[in-house]
């Protein structure tokens, strides 16, 4: 029977492959060490029975993976507490803009324009805008 590997020649044979595997995963170094560093700790906590294992080296990944799974987790979860996104934006509110925009431009003179300020919800909305610009082109067109 071979002699037991030791922590030490462990931790040297697998820190540098186990570092680059989670900066994949995680794409930052720091997080990367901050991860390795826990499942080592873990591992060494567990080296009696770890050194004796089939794969000692899976069973040092699985626990990185779980530790970077758990603080993902975590993450995520402070985010939707904290973070309230915004509500959806209405899809008819620019339908209306629209619909209100046609009729004006089919309709010459200050008919038009007043149709617009009357009938805009939103005189600063990017639609009444666009109506504005329109008509003012319009204006310009028929004058010149």
């Amino acid at each position: 029977m071979a002699d037991p590997i030791t922590f030490e020649s462990f931790f040297e044979e697998e820190m540098e492959r186990l570092l680059r595997a989670l900066y994949v995963i995680t794409g930052s170094r720091a997080e990367a060490e901050d991860i390795a560093q826990d499942a080592f700790i873990r591992i060494f906590e567990r080296w009696d029975s770890v050194r004796t294992m089939e794969n000692p080296s899976g069973y040092l990944y699985r626990t990185a993976m779980n530790r970077f799974r758990n603080e993902y987790r975590r993450a995520t979860q402070t985010l939707r507490r904290t973070v309230r996104f915004a509500p959806a934006p209405d899809v008819f509110d620019a339908v209306d803009d629209r619909d209100l925009a046609v009729k004006s431009l089919g309709r010459p003179g200050r008919r038009g324009i007043r149709t617009i300020a009357s009938g805009a919800s939103r005189r600063n909305s990017p639609a009444v805008w666009k109506v504005w610009t329109a008509l003012a082109e319009r204006r310009i067109r028929l004058d010149g």
